[in-house]
């Protein structure tokens, strides 16, 4: 048992907390009461030591937590809880955020980073923004503590001890310092390579969302209204293009991965994540307006305030518990809820009071809007982005409306929609029209610099081809059996007019000789995704069409005998278009490219161990040998099934996976994918036997043969070729003194199909056993029960048992790849907008005068 590692990281975790509340006190007394960039000299080196030193304990802290997961240390319940032995590095380090401490952590681990980045990028700003950083620091520190104070805990710790966590387990009494030896496991699902960088990307994101909200407080603090927009400004679009590749990375693991058929189920913790990017999005949109229009200031603070408070709010829910019953993604409770309460009370009261105090005093713009105004249609997209948030938070909060009346006393009968896929899309299907809209609206009237003639001529050709390519459209859909209904075409033609605009407005620029508009570049993107979510979701095909007649299941329903089929093991089906054959299992084994037939492996006691029944080799390459011990991950079973076009006479092999996960209910699915550049083959297993369970085997028939005899076992014929001696046994050490014959069997099958089965016969200290050998395809098990030397006869048992089959479902989706290049293209543009250099800048306009009342004259926002 190793307690110095995990002692280690303890007092790191208290060296950050304190470091971090140092910091925090230190920028605030620095900036206080000092015009911006002029920190007092004394506290700024005290409050940027302290955090340095902050932000060393947080790498020890890091290196503590990944070394008691890596050198499987299972006397701490982190490492027991969600690694194992078997586990490879790159999987570990998906270990390290499983859990909600390690979450945290690298949540923590981000924000030093980025704090290092404003010291060095916004030295100006250090001060005051930098104070808000370290408190935040402190709070989320505080998460991970794990120490009690007057009876009250703070925190869950990740070093915590397994016998201090799992303290009603009898061993302890007898052996205090057990340590297990082996780990509980990652959970099969996210054993993925998805999730060792999408959890990552996705905390980046929420890290980013910090600086944008720590400038409009520093600048509310420091009443510097306005100067804070520009230098939080590439942090924003930074933050936008981040969080919402984060985002898209986890749908894609979904797609992927989960056998729902698609890459976003409107889940409470999928929303409570899409929600705060929106708002972000739309506080960018709010912060551009006022950096080259000096219009929208007020919006801009609110929303860049909402943004970060909605990051508070989706931790709350998806950290507290309070979302276990509505989501499979929700962390459990740690206890934490009243600190993360706290946490996002004081942040919220802080932001609020301060936006409050400040707000006659923000400059409002005294410019008229009308339907010309760029900015008028800026500002309505903001809007919609916001309205489309508030639809998804609204219902998603339904658990804590309940909770907080039930805290009452109050029954409330209120629940989450039954089918939120449907609630949700019914309604945001119209956002995302309006979306796509005002996104090539707005581009075309910002450069157009209200010329009504020239905008009306930008338009007239946008329009007139999206009307074109939408009623195309309609009619090749309803040509091949897919009437397109009318909200689906409204949102078709006001997708493609988003990408004809904004690559109108690219286009335009270019023969202007200006630089590439990073805005127009995101908003194709987002054209694109909506075009892409159109397509695969609202038309994939299913191309697993039962035609048979035949009832595959009773306890399947009409729509599931339907759309699935049934394969046989060996058996070939038709299937629109295709034929399809399963050809058996296979598993993953490491160091061998691709997966290996199960009927080349003897499997052990240990379910992480096989042996070879024959050489294991890709093309000319022997990576085992005949009963070599290989090793293999035994978390998935694979089911290798054949497709072959019947069209143009091509062929390709899917591995649709299915795993025994006991945490989400039994066996789970997951997809195989055929990508091509129009559409994807989405297969994915709706129903194999049961893996746990061993498939009956019917009573042994005796079959007395000699060498050259032929005998039909079930609907197939075998030839009894010849007995050898066997120099190893799968399963089985050998002994000196041991004799071991095998017999050599060719079994023929359907199609010319041969199998060889190799049955032991074994004598050991004149004792006699029996090793059989199973012929999975076929449903067949034979044993060499007894030699006769004198007669030249061998007894054969034969046993079978039901053959191998799995349920397939496959889809057909769509222009899938538009979502995927579209949320590319929405990040590069958005990340091309933080550098941009514009030849042609935008007339500059003088900033506003701002009444007594500060709200006595027209103004864009409220």
């Amino acid at each position: 048992m190793n307690l110095f590692i995990g002692n280690l990281g303890q007092a790191s975790v208290i060296v950050a907390f304190v470091a971090a509340a140092v910091a925090a006190y230190g920028y605030f007394q620095a900036a206080r009461g000092r015009a911006l960039g002029e920190a007092d000299g004394s506290w700024l080196r005290l409050a940027r030591g302290a955090f340095f030193v902050h932000g060393a304990a947080v790498l020890m802290v890091v290196g503590a937590l990944f070394n008691i997961i890596h050198a499987h240390r299972y006397e701490y319940y982190y490492a027991w809880a969600h690694s194992s032995n078997h586990l490879p590095v790159h999987f570990m380090i998906s270990c390290f955020w499983e859990g909600q401490e390690g979450s945290f952590l690298l949540w923590i681990f981000w924000h030093v980073l980025i704090g290092l980045g404003i010291m060095k990028f916004n030295r100006q700003w250090e001060a005051p923004v930098l104070a808000v950083f370290a408190a935040v620091q402190a709070f989320l520190v505080s998460m991970i503590l794990g120490v009690v104070v007057g009876g009250t805990k703070i925190g869950s710790s990740p070093f915590i001890l397994l016998r201090d966590f799992l303290t009603d387990l009898p061993v302890w009494k007898t052996q205090p310092d057990f340590v297990p030896k082996d780990g509980n496991g990652l959970n099969a699902l996210l054993q993925n390579y998805w999730m060792v960088i999408h959890p990552p990307t996705l905390f980046l994101g929420f890290a980013l969302t910090l600086v944008p909200f720590a400038f409009a407080v520093a600048g509310l603090w420091k009443k510097e209204l306005t100067n804070w927009v520009k230098p939080a400004l590439p942090w924003t679009s930074l933050g936008g293009a981040v969080l919402g590749i984060g985002i898209m990375m986890g749908a894609y693991w979904a797609y992927e991965t989960l056998n729902f058929g698609g890459y976003w189920n409107w889940d409470p913790v999928e929303n409570a994540i899409f929600v705060p990017w929106l708002v972000l999005i739309a506080a960018l949109h709010g912060m551009v307006l006022w950096q080259k229009r000096r219009i929208a200031l007020r919006t801009a603070f609110v929303l860049v305030i909402s943004t970060f408070v909605l990051i508070l709010y989706a931790t709350f829910l998806t950290r507290s518990g309070v979302l276990g019953a509505a989501s499979v993604h929700s962390f459990t409770d740690l206890g934490l809820s009243g600190q993360l309460l706290i946490y996002l009370g004081f942040f919220t009261v802080l932001a609020v009071g301060l936006l409050v105090q400040r707000w006659k005093s923000i400059p409002v713009s005294d410019k008229e809007l009308d339907a010309y105004s760029p900015e008028m249609w800026v500002f309505v997209g903001a809007t919609v982005l916001c309205l489309a948030a508030f639809q998804v938070v609204f219902t998603t909060s339904i658990p804590v409306y309940k909770a907080f009346l039930g805290f009452f006393g109050i029954k409330a009968n209120m629940a989450l929609p039954a089918d939120q896929v449907s609630f949700y899309t019914r309604i945001q299907l119209w956002s995302g029209v309006l979306i796509a809209v005002l996104s090539g609206i707005g581009q075309v009237m910002w450069w157009q610099r209200n010329n009504k003639e020239s905008v009306v001529n930008a338009f007239a050709p946008s329009v007139m081809l999206a009307l074109l390519g939408t009623a195309l459209g309609v009619l090749l859909l309803r040509y091949f059996g897919h009437p397109i209904t009318a909200p689906y075409a409204i949102l078709l033609a006001a997708g493609l007019f988003g990408v004809l605009a904004n690559f109108g407005t690219l286009f335009g620029l270019w023969q202007r000789g200006v630089t590439v508009s990073g805005g127009a570049v995101a908003h194709i993107g987002i054209a694109l995704m909506l075009l892409g979510m159109l397509g695969s979701s609202g038309y994939s095909d299913t191309i697993s069409r039962n035609v048979t007649g035949r009832l595959i299941s009773q306890q399947m329903s009409e729509e599931e005998n339907r759309d699935n089929v049934l394969l046989l093991r060996n058996e070939t089906v038709p299937m629109h278009g295709y034929e399809v054959t399963y050809t058996g299992q296979y598993l993953d084994v490491p160091g061998v490219p691709g997966y290996v037939n199960t009927q080349l492996l003897y499997r052990t006691d240990d379910e992480y161990k096989a042996v070879a029944r024959g050489d294991i080799k890709r093309d000319d390459k022997v990576y085992f040998k005949t009963g070599d011990t290989l090793e293999i991950r035994p978390e998935n079973t694979y089911y290798r099934v054949n497709y072959e076009d019947k069209k143009n006479g091509e062929s390709f092999t899917l591995y649709p996976r299915a795993q025994v996960n006991e945490e989400m209910g039994g066996i789970l699915a997951s997809p195989a994918l055929q990508r091509y550049l129009g559409h994807d083959i989405y297969s994915h297993i709706t129903s194999v036997p049961d893996p746990r369970k061993e498939q009956p085997w019917s009573p042994s028939i005796p079959h007395e043969l000699a060498v050259g005899d032929t005998i039909f076992l079930n609907d197939y014929f075998a030839v009894f070729r010849a007995i050898e001696q066997a120099h190893s046994v799968p399963g089985v050490k050998l002994e000196q003194g041991d004799i071991a014959l095998q017999a050599d069997m060719i079994i023929s099958g359907e199609k010319g199909r041969q199998y060889h089965a190799h049955p032991v016969f074994l004598l050991r200290d004149r004792q006699v056993g029996s090793v059989p050998d199973e012929v999975e395809d076929l449903g067949l098990r034979l044993t060499l029960n007894q030699i006769d030397p004198v007669k030249g006869k061998f007894t054969f048992g034969v046993s079978t048992t039901a053959k191998d089959y799995i349920v397939l479902k496959a889809t057909e989706k769509p222009f899938i790849n538009l979502l995927w290049g579209g949320t590319l293209l929405m990040g590069l543009g958005l990340c091309m907008s933080i550098r941009q250099r514009r030849t042609t800048k935008a007339a500059k306009v003088p900033a506003p005068a701002v009444g007594r009342a500060g709200a006595a004259r027209p103004q864009a926002v409220a």
